[in-house]
């Protein structure tokens, strides 16, 4: 009896499968299908199991009855002294440095690569921890039985109200410096700073990392790649379908630029840039 030929998934309906709800998001498996766009026959199931290789590693080190405290402080001793996870200084625009695998591999990678395969660990140790997405520098936090914990996932270490300020300082616009706006506890600017980051925009950020890289390198056909991407992942986000018209266009795609622009203009008909849009549509149209 022949069975009917059922074709697998391509690797962006796969990831589309993978985010289309934020019910039990699985954002370490989502991650890693980014460096599908470079090696479409990467094995995703082998990250997990490097990464259930790992969580077993620590909790060989956990005494019984361990408190979250100590849970903590055992995972940061694994994570960054034994198995030596850190920046990546030498190359730290590289996009490898977005491609999960590579970081197991390596042990280096940036602020949010480092901080995707760390929380999902952490979640392993079920310690209540979270991705926030800092200006500048991704940073996760941990609900402690004694209070809150703000950590740097590149080092493990323990940030406070003093560093925090020093880090949000260059983003703080001219009138809040000069007021020396509060950065207490409490519904402070620094509080709002410091909410949690859902997994869908945690993955968001990886991509517009790999989005800037390739803009800055007019890497148009990887740039596509990354868009593609972040319009399954945002559909609400009309600014992505709109870069990915220009996209289009930069690679002579005509078809696909007008109907991403013409989309994008239709959602946001007084956007301060449409008379150059409609231009380039014009453009376009006439070649």
């Amino acid at each position: 009896m022949n069975l009917p030929f059922v074709r697998p998934p391509s690797p962006l309906e796969y990831f589309a499968s993978l985010v289309q709800s934020d019910a039990h998001f699985p954002l370490l498996e989502a991650a890693a299908t980014l460096a599908h766009d470079e090696d479409p026959a990467l094995d995703v199931q082998q990250v997990l199991d490097d990464a259930e290789r790992m969580l077993k590693r620590v909790k060989a080190r956990l005494p019984q009855g361990a408190d979250d405290l100590t849970r903590l402080a055992i995972l940061n001793q694994v994570f960054y002294k034994d198995m030596g996870f850190a920046r990546n200084a030498n190359d730290y625009y590289a996009p490898e440095n977005s491609h999960v695998h590579e970081v197991i591999r390596t042990r280096r990678g940036i602020p949010v690569s480092l901080a995707v395969i760390w929380l999902e660990l952490a979640q392993g140790l079920n310690l209540q921890a979270k991705g926030i997405s800092f200006p500048g520098h991704f940073l996760v936090k941990i609900a402690l039985t004694d209070g809150l914990v703000v950590m740097n996932p590149v080092t493990g270490e323990s940030l406070g109200v003093d560093q925090l300020a020093e880090m949000l300082a260059p983003y703080r616009d001219g009138a809040d410096q000069l007021a020396g706006a509060d950065l207490d506890e409490g519904e402070t600017p620094l509080g709002l700073y410091l909410q949690a980051c859902p997994p869908r925009d945690v993955l968001a950020r990886m991509l517009r990392n790999l989005k800037e890289i390739h803009r800055a390198q007019e890497d148009w056909p990887r740039m596509l790649a990354v868009l593609d991407r972040l319009v399954i992942l945002l559909p609400d986000t009309l600014s992505e379908r709109r870069d990915r018209g220009l996209v289009h266009a930069e690679l002579g795609h005509a078809d696909q630029a007008l109907a991403d622009l013409q989309a994008y203009l239709e959602a946001e008909p007084l956007a301060p840039d449409q008379e150059a849009l409609r231009a380039r549509m014009s453009e376009l149209a006439s070649d």
